[in-house]
């Protein structure tokens, strides 16, 4: 691959942003492995720099139900025996000690547990503005575009405002029947906020490129948006 990054001599900085929350209502949840692997293995080989942070920092929790048999894929058993990936999601940046002026994009991994630590923190609300914009790339999958809902423009409008996006589904909620415990529906959030949603079918890949706004529908989405990622920033 041939790009801006490999003509300067300069390697493209990622930072995966998990979530710290454990519980939802009671619900044991976490990040669901599979949307945090499948990317870090995608933006590995593409030769970026890739780290993991978090809002508190230190050991992301991680849902037990994306370890269990039909949705434990291949890049997640091979994160979980990867000893350097553990390593860095057992050791999690801290999201407000991140430099983001030497960040090239950062990317929103999902599960529940983002719909605690994501919609409200300072931190990451912070992150996303800051790198939007800058024109940097933000890329968030499944529950991860929770992170957009409380984000602005520049201008002050929201920042997901007229914008294609797309991310959990409403059916899909249902779907898991967690439609009671979260605090919103993500899709009619969106939707609400003004953003141009779109998506697949239940449990198909989707995923939204907006400018430098990447989103992604579901779990099944998490590889391609990384490869859209990457598309941006090689060209």
């Amino acid at each position: 691959m041939y790009s801006r990054f490999d003509s300067l001599s300069i390697i493209a900085q990622i930072v995966l942003i998990a979530t710290s929350a454990s519980e939802l209502k009671g619900h044991p949840t976490g990040l669901w492995i599979e949307e945090l692997a499948s990317p870090y293995y995608e933006f590995k080989e593409a030769g970026f720099e890739v780290d993991i942070a978090s809002p508190n920092g230190g050991a992301v929790p991680i849902d037990a139900t994306s370890l269990a048999e039909g949705f434990f894929t291949e890049p997640a058993k091979k994160f979980m025996h990867d000893a350097e990936g553990i390593g860095k999601l057992s050791h999690s940046l801290k999201l407000s000690s991140i430099d983001f002026a030497t960040v090239d994009a950062v990317f929103f991994c999902g599960g529940h547990g983002t719909c605690v630590d994501f919609s409200e923190s300072d931190d990451v609300k912070n992150a996303v503005e800051t790198m939007y914009a800058a024109g940097k790339v933000v890329a968030a999958v499944c529950h991860g575009p929770t992170a957009l809902t409380q984000c602005a423009k520049p201008d002050g409008t929201p920042l997901v405002k007229d914008k294609l996006v797309t991310g959990f589904k409403d059916s899909e909620e249902i779907a898991v029947n967690l439609q009671d415990v979260v605090p919103f529906m993500l899709e009619a959030k969106l939707k609400e906020l003004g953003g141009k949603y779109e998506s697949a079918d239940d449990w198909n890949s989707k995923v939204c490129v907006d400018g430098t706004l990447v989103t992604g529908q579901n779990p099944q989405s998490s590889e391609a948006c990384a490869a859209a990622v990457i598309s941006i920033l090689s060209s």
